[in-house]
């Protein structure tokens, strides 16, 4: 059964910056190469600025996030930080070519392979903790279990659900980038929180046409992330849609919000952040940055006011939706 709720780790509460949680794929060499003094950078930076919250897993850099993750933590007191890793990818040495599989660079001589068993499961988070230099991490999540339900809900769940009850970790879940299957753990487990990336955003609502309401009724923390749908939302010059080059259809329509934004005075990337966590079923957003630069950007966009009449506006340009739990 839940132990706690997401909230009671401090993640999600009224304090703004708890509704933030650093995504730390980027810290891992997601796209290209980070130094080590860059990555430590991007931590600093964070940290500084008033971030708790990180978001990593085994999957990142085959291993490179987590351990740099650790490296900046060690020595910090764990009471004040919030670490979320994944579960599903056992990391195994390889004399392999590994540059850019999966989209990862520079990265350690060593290969991914999938398991979401029982062992798998108590095994990863096992060497996660070895990795992150910590006796526990306080978020568990099943990652992208999307050709491998079957495992996923019959032994990895049952497995973070005894790790939960044993308090080697304080709440356990699901990350994916669809919707379906999430919507059916959380109808059909008990799990604490999950992470959905890419359906929620300024530009798609997937997940608002009833997963996110299911998840509020089901008391079931949502950290939402890919907010800026691949770069676009950041930077509308230059960003991809979806990991691909955008259409058309989409720049046209990035351009008319961006239009808008500019109208009061507020950054895309602000406006992007804050349309997600309008939304009373969201509890936090997951944002990564490649940069010092970028990391306190992210914040200054966080804390900054976006008057509700920017949504109003897009709202009534037909570019955006009503979130659905406004109305709930």
């Amino acid at each position: 059964m839940k132990s706690q709720s997401i909230t009671s780790l401090g993640v999600g509460t009224d304090d703004v910056l708890s509704r933030f949680i650093l995504g730390c794929a980027t810290v891992g060499n997601l796209s290209r190469p980070v130094s080590d003094d860059g990555a430590l950078g991007v931590l600093d930076a964070s940290w500084n600025a008033g971030v708790r919250n990180f978001d990593t897993a085994p999957h990142y850099g085959v291993g490179l996030s987590e351990e740099r993750l650790g490296r900046f933590l060690l020595g910090r007191d764990r009471s004040e930080f919030v670490i979320s890793t994944k579960v599903g990818r056992l990391l195994v040495p390889t004399e392999e070519d590994v540059e850019g599989i999966e989209g990862f660079y520079g990265t350690p001589q060593r290969a991914r392979v999938r398991d979401y068993s029982r062992e798998g499961v108590r095994r990863s988070i096992e060497e996660s903790c070895e990795r992150l230099q910590l006796e526990n991490v306080d978020i568990a999540l099943i990652h992208d279990p999307d050709d491998f339900e079957e495992a996923a809900l019959g032994e990895a769940y049952p497995a973070l659900e005894e790790l939960r009850d044993q308090g080697v970790v304080r709440a356990i879940g699901l990350g994916m980038n669809q919707v379906p299957m999430l919507e059916r753990f959380v109808a059909n487990t008990d799990i604490d929180c999950v992470l959905v990336a890419g359906q929620y955003s300024l530009l798609n609502s997937e997940a608002d046409q009833g997963f996110l309401q299911l998840c509020a009724r089901r008391g079931v923390a949502v950290f939402v992330g890919g907010v800026f749908n691949s770069g676009i939302l950041a930077n509308p010059s230059a960003g991809n849609y979806r990991y691909a080059p955008p259409s058309e259809d989409v720049l046209r329509r990035v351009r008319a919000i961006d239009d808008v934004c500019q109208g009061y005075s507020v950054r895309l990337a602000a406006a992007a952040l804050h349309y997600v966590l309008r939304n009373p079923a969201v509890t936090a957003v997951v944002v990564g940055a490649r940069s010092d630069r970028e990391a306190r950007e992210n914040v200054a966009n966080l804390l900054v006011e976006v008057p509700d009449a920017l949504f109003d506006d897009l709202r009534e340009r037909g570019l955006v939706g009503e979130p659905q739990g406004l109305s709930s």
